[in-house]
């Protein structure tokens, strides 16, 4: 388990668009205000304008926002890193994070590192391992358009293989770092289900979040990450088995050491109890 600091639900919402800040952030666990690829290119200085507004005005707290600003090199990256300097948001996610050279303007805030390139994810434990990152998250959209691809699922849904490859990826390098991972985004609203089996197993193996674009999806992710009171039950029933086992035992049928021990205890710790 890592000590990232939000979750497990991430919701984006434009920059430009203030009237949903109210909505968003209280709907959420943390809010990703984008200043990137939710914006029009033309919107983009209102959009700076209206982030440092709600924050003057103490709309914004900054425990509970992260803002995605433009990638580095492009004009918008260092006009919205002016911008954030003058507010007390703290925490950023870089689109297209490549390389530790890509961090080299963020220095003194807490960077979410967005793999969703090749060269991105061949980057991960780079990345990761970099001064400032606190969790590195993955995209399968642009991942794909990088590689001159144009589908990141098969017709039913399922992640195509390279897809898979990259969010495992992702996932290992940030947890070889002891940073957070961050699952990508299920851009089918409607399709809560598919969302929900997504979100249950990026919680099975270990990611700390997951983003989403819309407030109806919030709930189905909190789900996702929040163990049943089965879970919570038997996980408590195994640990106490533990107490006076001293080693390796049985319990129910199934052999039990070390390491399902330590899938017991997170389950306690996401159900924020004693594990």
């Amino acid at each position: 388990m890592t000590g990232f600091p939000f979750g497990p639900a991430l919701l984006f919402c434009p920059a430009d668009r203030p009237d949903r800040y109210a909505r968003a952030v209280s709907s959420a666990d943390a809010v990703i205000l984008d200043l990137e690829d939710a914006v029009d290119p033309a919107r983009r200085v209102l959009a700076r304008e209206a982030l440092v507004a709600a924050d003057a005005e103490g709309r914004l707290d900054p425990e509970r926002v992260i803002v995605r600003v433009n990638p580095a090199g492009t004009d918008d990256h260092g006009a919205d890193l002016a911008a954030l300097a003058v507010t007390d948001l703290t925490t950023v996610m870089l689109p297209k994070a490549e390389s530790v050279d890509d961090l080299r303007d963020l220095t003194g805030l807490d960077v979410i590192a967005l793999c969703e390139t090749a060269r991105g994810v061949m980057g991960a434990p780079q990345l990761a391992g970099a001064a400032g990152v606190v969790a590195l998250m993955w995209g399968a959209e642009d991942l794909v358009a990088s590689m001159g691809g144009t589908s990141s699922r098969h017709d039913d849904g399922r992640y195509r293989d390279v897809a898979v490859h990259a969010r495992s990826s992702v996932l290992l390098a940030a947890s070889a770092a002891g940073i957070g991972a961050v699952d990508t985004v299920h851009l089918d609203i409607a399709d809560l289900a598919g969302l929900g089996a997504e979100a249950v197993d990026a919680a099975a193996v270990g990611f700390a979040a997951t983003a989403c674009i819309h407030p109806s999806q919030v709930e189905t992710i909190r789900a996702a990450y929040r163990p049943s009171g089965d879970e919570i039950a038997n996980a408590r029933a195994l640990l106490d088995a533990a107490a006076g086992a001293g080693g390796v035992f049985a319990f129910e049928g199934r052999m039990v050491d070390g390491p399902v021990l330590a899938h017991a205890r997170i389950v306690l710790r996401r159900a924020g109890l004693d594990g």
